[in-house]
């Protein structure tokens, strides 16, 4: 038998024994590791669980006030300097273990009702909730950035690629402003995963309720939740929730990875499209011309460890229902998935603001590499009624004559040379000669006039409409923060006052119907 340490859980129980090192080490660790993530939430849920054993007439206030007393002096205490120790298993356990020394036998009665698991998913639930608001806020920040770059380059001709091929001119508002439409699905699912998040699990005993008369809809009103979770067992144990906010920080993540992997193609000489900011830069150590895209090297090999970490995270609820291990690697892997995808966009949009672009080589390539194609064999199916098939054969033709022969453009001989070939009377079927707007790849990306399409005016249109989406989103935001702060300052208030409370019955009374809280 390994001797327990002093007030160790269940060594005068079932256990009779202190914990191996290893299974401390292995286990007891990890759990502690997570305390300082967790503290805050664990204080709120233990202030709270009290407040309402007074409120139910359960627990006796004398007892109640001291337990209020120590449990504010823990809020207020650094968790750095809190006696986590992990010989006592989670942080739980060992708060418990710090009340116990303080207050001996008042402190039992704060696991009344309630398992030590109920804390720690209120508290994780309560440090998303947080953390969950600050990702929301940097996709905001981001996407207003976004918005601000593409209404400035609405018109900045250049030639878009797919597969990393000259596809059709466009403007380089219009590629950013796809990434800004991202950010608003980003926002669409942080929402989402608050809503999830934003329910409580107090109140709820040990795998389907507790004969303690606690009141759960009061409980998460409290702590500044929606409501409680509708089903107990479910709300104590399905981890998928937490799993959403991972995969909602790496899809936020993955948005500016995508922007990320272009910009370090486009900043390259061979391109020329773009320079980075000096202060997203680095200098090499050796050779003296270089400038490094280092951010974008960060945000690209963040948001593949986000992927891992996520993956990792799916891969660990593959257990049966109502296990730890599921959860075991949960609270710090969920909280720092989201805390690491809001660095990673901070990042970016510190990018795109501080972002160098050079519209004239944009412009230059603008067209190039046979790009209109397309916009020639539209013309045919338009002006000479051909079908696009026939059409996209006879340009395709005139560009492969074209480029044997080293042109750059599609003359209006190569492209009757070309229908005649494929079996068409040029006469009616091709234009008699180079039409001018064919050359003005202005015009033509203007002429993409459809909505969310390239044509200026419908990019800054977008542009309006993805702000006013930002500012909505913005706005829940806020609200749900000063909700969140509302509600601590309440309870706060409340546990104070009861902590400053005295009682004339003596320390051993039940709490009567005139000591009751409202």
């Amino acid at each position: 038998m390994i001797q327990p340490p002093e007030g160790y859980l269940g060594a005068d129980g079932p256990l009779g024994s202190g914990p191996s090192p290893e299974l401390v080490a292995a286990g007891y660790r990890l759990e502690v590791a997570d305390a300082a993530i967790l503290h805050e939430g664990l204080c709120l849920a233990d202030l709270c669980h009290v407040v309402e054993l007074v409120a139910a007439g359960v627990a006796p206030r004398a007892a109640a006030t001291a337990l209020c007393r120590e449990l504010l002096d823990f809020l207020d205490t650094d968790p750095a300097s809190f006696p986590y120790d992990p010989v006592y298993g989670d942080a739980y356990n060992s708060r418990e273990r710090e009340l116990e020394r303080r207050l001996g036998s008042q402190a039992g009665w704060l696991p009344t009702g309630r398992t030590r698991r109920e804390a720690g998913r209120i508290a994780i639930r309560l440090a998303l909730r947080d953390r969950l608001l600050a990702l929301h806020e940097a996709v905001a920040a981001c996407t207003e950035v976004l918005v601000g770059r593409s209404e400035e380059l609405a018109d900045a001709l250049w030639n878009d690629t797919t597969y990393l091929q000259p596809a059709q001119p466009s403007t380089f508002g219009h590629y950013l402003a796809g990434f800004a439409e991202q950010g608003i699905r980003n926002l669409d699912r942080v929402r989402h995963c608050y809503r999830l998040i934003n329910q409580s699990p107090a109140g709820s005993g040990g795998v389907g309720g507790t004969p303690i008369p606690v009141d759960r809809s009061r409980m998460a009103a409290r702590l500044g939740f929606d409501q409680p979770t509708a089903h107990i067992r479910d709300g104590m144990w399905s981890g998928d929730p937490m799993i959403d906010c991972g995969v909602a920080a790496m899809q936020a993540a993955l948005a500016v990875d995508r922007l990320a992997e272009d910009l370090e193609i486009f900043a390259s000489p061979q391109f020329g499209y773009v320079t980075l900011g000096g202060s997203s830069s680095r200098a090499s150590v050796l050779l003296p011309q270089k400038r490094n895209p280092y951010a974008l090297a960060v945000v690209r090999g963040g948001c593949g460890t986000l992927i891992g970490r996520v993956t990792g995270l799916m891969v660990t609820q593959r257990t049966p229902s109502a296990r730890t291990d599921n959860w075991l690697h949960l609270y710090g892997e969920v909280v720092g998935a989201a805390e690491l995808g809001t660095r990673l966009v901070r990042l970016a949009t510190e990018v795109v603001r501080s972002l160098e672009v050079n519209v004239a080589r944009l412009a230059a390539d603008a067209g190039t590499n046979f790009t209109t194609a397309t916009d020639l064999a539209d013309r045919l199916v338009l002006e000479r009624g051909l079908d696009y098939r026939s059409a996209y054969r006879v340009v395709a033709r005139a560009v492969a004559q074209a480029a044997r022969a080293g042109e750059e453009q599609v003359s209006a001989s190569r492209l009757a040379d070309a229908a005649r070939a494929a079996g068409f009377e040029p006469t009616g079927s091709v234009p008699a000669k180079s039409e001018p707007d064919m050359d003005d790849v202005a015009a033509m990306v203007a002429s993409r006039d459809s909505i969310g399409g390239s044509a200026p005016r419908r990019v800054l249109e977008h542009c309006a409409s993805v702000s006013l989406r930002v500012r909505h989103s913005r706005d829940w935001g806020t609200a749900s923060r000063a909700a969140q702060d509302a509600a601590r300052e309440s309870l706060i208030t409340e546990a104070t006052a009861l902590a400053q409370s005295h009682t004339s019955g003596g320390g051993g009374s039940r709490a009567g119907s005139a000591d009751r809280l409202p």
